[in-house]
């Protein structure tokens, strides 16, 4: 049995952004990552049309889920691929067509400048290398030496996330303030900026206001990141104080995938781009293209002109096909959700059941309608064989094309109506004692790392700790004979990664695989630990927990 059964049967429904990523190693644990890339010396050729990614040998998916990168973003609208296509048989000067490119895109969105980038991660970037370095050659040629500038960035702490690795690039110490009073003291000559994630959470006490209103005290900009949102007009960020605000192109804009759009201060938009490319800057790899460029503002223009009620009728009718086709299941029964923030704004659908009358549980059929065809990506799932009881899988229509919603329909009531038969195999023999310190040795597909394993064990259950090269977390698992799994979630600064072991114990040997999530695309990593003998050297640890 997968280790997710147990560990991440989390509802998927009302998540938001910062709790999304917070499970994007879902798929991956799940079993529904990419199969490794095939070495074999001769690929397909492509042919266009319809089938161009079945004749790489790829097979497309029913988007479910969202608009996350790693399921390649949104539908571009087609406006946007006319302007690309367009874009592409003319050369400007890039200057030139950024400085009318932004001012279009502020006369739309209400701010006082604007500007295209290569994705939002790309904005934060840019951003930050307004903030620490301006308009001033010599420090733009100098980043990311941080000698004699300013070098730390302040965020509130229910805002640190995955995300701000972008701001961390820069080589930006974060400073963590919970309160007005933590942030007063926190700033100094050594602050460049303050970063907030856009969330529900930005709308007080210690909200988006109230921190933009001491950050300006002390003439410090505000950067927000905004990714996933609709795109306000007027804009609430800006309202708020904000002086930049970044948001994915790829995603409600329903542009470009590797673009996005920075608007706010005029003076800061202008040192954004003297840091970005073509600029010989720290920025130059995160080039965008005048395709892109155009192909964005056109986004912008259409999100004026779209008529996003109908839209949102077109989704909730979708999800309605889709709960009265399950509902036919006897047991079944469904829940919409409607989204509390401006984050992936759209209606969710919550089927549910309970797995142990139907037969199949949430993590099963999340992973069989993936395994389908046509391959269907849902928005997360909730229970397992192992737990039993209460299921469900969500459903969120935000990307789905016309037609998905029958196809989903019938994928759902089919495994739900008949379900496959799960083979799943009894423990051999009484389980094995794994309780103690371990020595652990990981062989990753490029290089290796000695970690440290505590475990202890109340029958089948395990609990401990698992010991990386700076990092610390809980580990929790179980034991079924001799076969060992066990899972440990990691936080270093915002970003969070996850290890799925899964092995057996031979002796005072334990060796198996062990999944990272998005970091194991082409399989999983190799494992063995060791019991670790008290008096003989071992690994020194010097973990940093949860930093």
């Amino acid at each position: 049995m997968s280790i997710l059964k147990s560990l991440t049967c989390k509802k998927a429904s009302g998540l938001s952004r910062r709790e999304l990523f917070r499970n994007g190693g879902l798929m991956a644990a799940a079993g529904l990552a990419p199969a490794a890339v095939s070495s074999a010396s001769a690929a397909p050729a492509m042919t266009f049309g319809a089938e161009m990614y079945q004749s790489i040998g790829v097979r497309p998916v029913i988007n479910a889920k969202g608009t996350f990168t790693i399921m390649s973003g949104s539908l571009m609208l087609p406006e946007c691929g006319e302007a690309m296509r367009q874009a592409s048989q003319n050369f400007v000067q890039m200057d030139e067509l950024m400085a009318a490119v932004g001012k279009r895109i502020a006369e739309i969105t209400g701010a006082e400048s604007a500007m295209v980038t290569s994705g939002c991660a790309a904005a934060l970037v840019h951003s930050t290398s307004a903030c620490i370095a301006g308009g001033n050659p010599e420090r733009i040629a100098r980043l990311p030496n941080l000698d004699g500038l300013k070098n730390e960035v302040i965020a509130p702490s229910w805002s640190r996330n995955t995300y701000d690795h972008a701001v961390r690039m820069l080589g930006v110490k974060f400073v963590e303030v919970d309160n007005e009073q933590e942030m007063r003291q926190a700033i100094g000559p050594q602050t460049a900026m303050v970063m907030v994630l856009a969330t529900t959470e930005d709308s007080g006490p210690f909200g988006l206001k109230e921190i933009t209103t001491v950050a300006h005290e002390y003439g410090v900009p505000v950067v927000v990141d905004a990714a996933a949102e609709d795109l306000t007009i007027p804009n609430v960020h800006l309202a708020r104080g904000a002086d930049l605000v970044a948001y994915s192109g790829g995603k409600a804009l329903r542009g470009p995938q590797s673009a996005g759009i920075l608007i706010g201060r005029k003076d800061l938009i202008s040192a954004a781009w003297l840091n970005s490319a073509p600029h010989h800057a720290f920025g130059r790899p995160l080039k965008v293209a005048k395709e892109d460029i155009m192909g964005m503002l056109a986004a912008v223009e259409m999100w004026v002109k779209r008529d996003h009620k109908a839209e949102w009728r077109t989704w909730e009718s979708w999800l309605d096909e889709i709960a009265v086709s399950a509902k036919r299941v006897p047991g079944v029964t469904t829940k919409v959700h409607q989204p509390s923030g401006l984050s992936n704004r759209s209606p969710r659908l919550d089927v549910e059941w309970n797995g142990d009358k139907l037969g199949i549980y949430g993590d099963e059929v999340e992973k069989h309608v993936f395994q389908g065809d046509p391959r269907i990506v849902l928005g997360g799932s909730r229970g397992d064989r192992r737990r039993g009881g209460e299921c469900s899988v969500t459903i969120m229509p935000w990307q789905m094309k016309p037609g998905n919603s029958k196809a989903i329909a019938a994928a759902l009531h089919q495994v739900l109506s008949n379900p496959p038969k799960i083979e799943t195999k009894s423990a051999s023999g009484p389980n094995v004692e794994v309780g103690g310190q371990w020595d652990l040795h990981i062989e990753y597909e490029v290089g290796s790392a000695e970690n440290g394993l505590f475990l202890e064990q109340k029958g089948d259950s395990l609990n401990g700790t698992h010991v990386g090269e700076v990092t610390a977390a809980d580990a929790r698992g179980w034991v079924e004979g001799n076969e060992v799994q066990f899972r440990a979630r990691h936080r270093y600064e915002g970003s969070e990664f996850g290890f799925t072991f899964i092995g057996k114990l031979n002796g005072d040997t334990m060796e198996g695989e062990v999944d990272c999530g998005e970091y194991s695309p082409y399989g999983p990593a190799k494992w063995t630990a060791k019991r670790h003998e008290y008096g003989r050297p071992g690994p020194v640890f010097r973990p940093v927990k949860n930093v």
